[in-house]
Parts: C-alpha cells; sequence; structure tokens
C-alpha cells in the first residue's frame, strides 16, 4: 500500500511538473525573464514577425501567461491570435484586417527589435514595482499585466510601455506608462 501511495504521488508530481512547462509559466518578471521571453516568442515565430497586440499577464494559478496577435506576411492581411498559458502555444483565433486606402498593413504593426524590446519592458517592470515600494509603501507589488501599446492610427511616437501593479493581497491596481524610451509619462491608480 505505502509503495502505491508513493507510485501516485511521483506521478501526480511529474504531471504537475510537466503541466507547468515552458517558459512562459516560470518566468521573472524582469529584465532578464522578459528577454527570455522575447527569445521564445522569435523562437515560435520567427525573427521578422510582426504583431499588433503582445501581452504579459501574471495569473496566480498559471503564472506567466502570453497574449499575442502576430503574423510573418503583413501583406496576407491576416493574423493569428495566439496564447501561452502553462507552456505551449495555442492559436485562439485567426484575424482579418482591413486597413485604410493609401496604407499597408505594416504601417499599423511592430517588430520586436531595439526599438520595440520585452528586455526593456521587463526593466521597467522591476523599475515600477520599486518606485511603487518607495512612492506608495507597499511591500510586495506583483505585476499582474504588462504590455506593449501601440497606437490605432500608427503614429510610433505614441507607442507606450504600460506596466500594471496590484498590492500582493489584492486591492488598487496601479499603472504605469513609458515612452519607448523608457520615460515615464504617467502613473493612475
Amino acid at each position: 500500500m505505502k509503495k502505491l501511495r508513493n507510485i501516485t504521488i511521483a506521478a501526480l508530481t511529474s504531471l504537475t511538473l510537466l503541466s507547468c512547462g515552458g517558459s512562459a509559466g516560470v518566468v521573472s518578471h524582469n529584465a532578464k525573464g522578459f528577454g527570455e521571453l522575447e527569445t521564445e516568442l522569435k523562437s515560435e515565430f520567427g525573427d521578422n514577425a510582426y504583431y499588433t497586440n503582445l501581452t504579459v499577464m501574471n495569473i496566480e494559478s498559471m503564472g506567466t501567461s502570453l497574449n499575442v496577435t502576430v503574423t510573418d506576411d503583413p501583406a496576407s492581411l491576416t493574423m493569428g491570435e495566439w496564447h501561452n498559458g502553462l507552456g505551449s502555444w495555442e492559436q485562439t483565433s485567426e484575424i482579418s484586417l482591413e486597413v485604410p486606402e493609401g496604407t499597408q498593413a505594416v504601417d499599423f504593426m511592430y517588430q520586436l527589435n531595439d526599438q520595440f524590446s520585452l528586455t526593456k519592458l521587463g526593466g521597467l517592470v522591476e523599475e515600477s514595482i520599486k518606485s511603487l515600494k518607495t512612492e506608495k509603501k507597499i511591500d510586495n507589488p506583483v505585476m499582474s499585466m504588462a504590455y506593449i501599446k501601440f497606437p490605432d492610427n500608427g503614429d510610433v511616437a505614441k507607442a507606450e510601455y504600460v506596466v500594471q501593479l496590484n498590492p500582493e493581497n489584492g486591492g488598487t491596481s496601479f499603472t504605469y506608462s513609458y515612452s519607448l524610451e523608457g520615460e515615464l509619462n504617467d502613473m493612475n491608480y
């Protein structure tokens, strides 16, 4: 009976570890961890993928998850919405795009590169946490969401990094918005 119990515990432990596999579930919410996410995205979708949405979420029961809207061919006017939670990618829908006359779909998309960087976003998560601890005296703020906000009109100058934090035990959300250069634009709660 004891041997059966030990086998059952070992099997359940293995299943738990396997279900939490992949880098999305166990990423650190800092520059290094977000850099690992960027590497994973480039591995999954290619170095030259184009995005209109890229959101990193911290879900208590799952860990870190990613939602992206991505294409490798903007001229196709189609994009896929993908979710990675618990370490595996799943396409949730396909989107058909319409663009205003005289423009191209690529005008409303961005690529992960020096200008748009998840490593930079992760660094801003760290900076936001330090700021919240210092300015609002919140001991253990937790990232709930971080994303690249790209304007619907394609104006790159108005693109932002956004970080949303919550106190460890819930409560008021604090949202930090930064320019692409990492300058604080706004903090709301």
